[in-house]
């Protein structure tokens, strides 16, 4: 232990701050002290995680030892950051090279009486990027990219992750682009299109349709013309992730480009509409 303390401190305060990219258990193990339950993790905390990770891996710890506070900027009151030696048990999703033990850092949240939990034989499931040309190194996606593993969670993990690389899901959505309201032929017929501004510039338009006598329906489509048989996006997918999460609240003035002021508060209450329609975008992970 004496050596694993040595090298520690050898290799400087530049590789923890790198490493990081902050300053900018086994079944029989409980959960790290202060950490949620696997359970607890929504739909969106999971998804955050996967989709800022090139590398998902579950690894069993060997080592661990606190850095100093005055290498640890940013470090959370109630947190300790701890560099982790691990052992390498399965890369879930990356393609990146990764060495049979691995290196990072992390931040856990202290007990009650302030102490470090201790890590060792715990399985976890990290979310990180490799670092170049150092495939025993990785960067978290977040200081606290370190899960408790549970076969559950891995269970989740691999759906959302299968949903994501499917080729299939929207991209990251980044606002609002234009909306337009076109009134119908008959009192209260009308139609909205919303178009999306996306990572890529992907084409992502969103359809909210009124008919006399019938409730409004709304869906998505990945075409700049909107696609008539467009279905609203299913809760618990990637598709819903992306709307429910990154869309703002309320439609911006400066995209909604009716002619008319009814029309123009026609397009307000449809993109409300399709938010109500999502639901919440709720995470635990803070």
């Amino acid at each position: 232990m004496r050596e694993f303390v040595k090298y520690l401190r050898a290799i400087g305060a530049a590789f923890f701050f790198a490493s990081l990219g902050v300053a900018a258990h086994a079944q029989s193990r409980p959960p790290t002290a202060g950490a949620p339950a696997a359970a607890a993790y929504t739909y969106a905390d999971l998804a955050d995680l996967t989709d800022a990770a090139a590398l998902v891996v579950k690894v069993e710890v060997k080592r661990q030892a606190e850095v100093e506070a005055e290498r640890a900027p940013g470090l959370r009151p109630g947190f300790a950051r701890l560099y982790v030696e691990a052992e390498t048990l399965s890369l879930i999703a990356g393609s990146a090279p990764i060495g049979e033990s691995l290196r990072y850092l992390v931040d856990v949240p202290r007990d009650d009486r302030g102490r470090v939990p201790k890590l060792r034989k715990g399985e976890f499931i990290v979310f990180a990027q490799p670092v170049p040309n150092r495939p025993s190194e990785l960067q978290l996606a977040d200081a606290r990219a370190q899960l408790d593993w549970e076969p559950g969670l891995e269970s989740r993990l691999r759906a959302i992750l299968a949903d994501l690389y499917s080729g299939n899901s929207l991209p990251a959505i980044r606002g609002v682009r234009d909306a337009l309201s076109v009134a119908g032929n008959l009192a209260g017929e009308s139609e909205t299109q919303i178009f999306l501004e996306t990572e890529g510039n992907r084409p992502v338009a969103l359809s909210i349709i009124r008919r006399p006598g019938m409730n409004p329906v709304w869906g998505y489509s990945q075409a700049e013309i909107v696609d008539q048989s467009a279905r609203p996006a299913l809760p618990g997918s990637v598709d819903w992730y992306r709307l429910a999460c990154f869309l703002p609240r309320s439609l911006p003035a400066e995209a909604n480009l009716a002619f008319d002021a009814v029309s123009q508060q026609q397009a307000v209450a449809d993109y409300a509409f399709v938010i109500a329609q999502l639901g919440a975008c709720s995470r635990n992970r803070g």
